[in-house]
């Protein structure tokens, strides 16, 4: 019927992988709206690529990887705020000033650089317009390698927003996990 039609209008979208295919339980996009998918997709992989950074970012700190120099004017250092939720609530936390400059610019990310600035992305997350010029040599890939790329990192992102749930998790039931230590 029509429903069924509806959702093979994205069975060969990118992300719809062996074994599940594609895979929308709650059937948000059941009508085969592509603008809802488009929209939809592109939350994901911003999702997926601050997931990446988390991730990597609570792993590194808690290897003893930390930025050098005070965190604040008592001179404090980095190295002195704790891992994990304690890093944002508790008498160690980062001081509240700082949480403030980190979420401002996030928000300065979010609106002038972490977007299609120009229009001219190919794809739904294609930021390659960002004012500092960089580029990676994306334009040198075959259309499958552009799309084996984009594949992977949707995966990676997936299994980040995973990986940080889970750490998140065992962040709050303490514990330890290996490679991660104590929680």
């Amino acid at each position: 019927g029509k429903a069924s039609t509806a959702l093979r209008a994205f069975e060969d979208e990118l992300g719809a992988q062996p074994p599940l295919g594609f895979f929308d339980p709650l059937g948000l996009v059941a009508d085969g709206n592509e603008n809802k998918f488009n929209r939809l997709r592109y939350v994901e992989i911003k999702h997926g690529r601050i997931a990446m950074l988390a991730f990597l970012g609570n792993i590194i700190t808690r290897a003893g990887v930390h930025l050098s120099g005070a965190i604040d004017l008592s001179g404090r250092e980095f190295s002195d705020v704790p891992n994990g939720f304690a890093a944002l609530y508790g008498a160690d936390a980062i001081p509240r000033e700082g949480l403030l400059q980190i979420v401002l610019f996030i928000g300065w990310l979010e609106l002038f650089v972490m977007r299609d600035v120009a229009g001219t992305g190919e794809f739904v997350g294609d930021f390659r317009n960002m004012p500092l010029g960089i580029d990676f040599g994306w334009d040198t890939f075959s259309e499958e390698q552009k799309f084996q790329k984009r594949a992977i990192e949707l995966n990676q992102g997936r299994a980040a927003m995973m990986g940080i749930l889970g750490l998140a998790v065992h962040d709050k039931l303490g514990g330890s996990l290996p490679i991660v230590g104590d929680l």
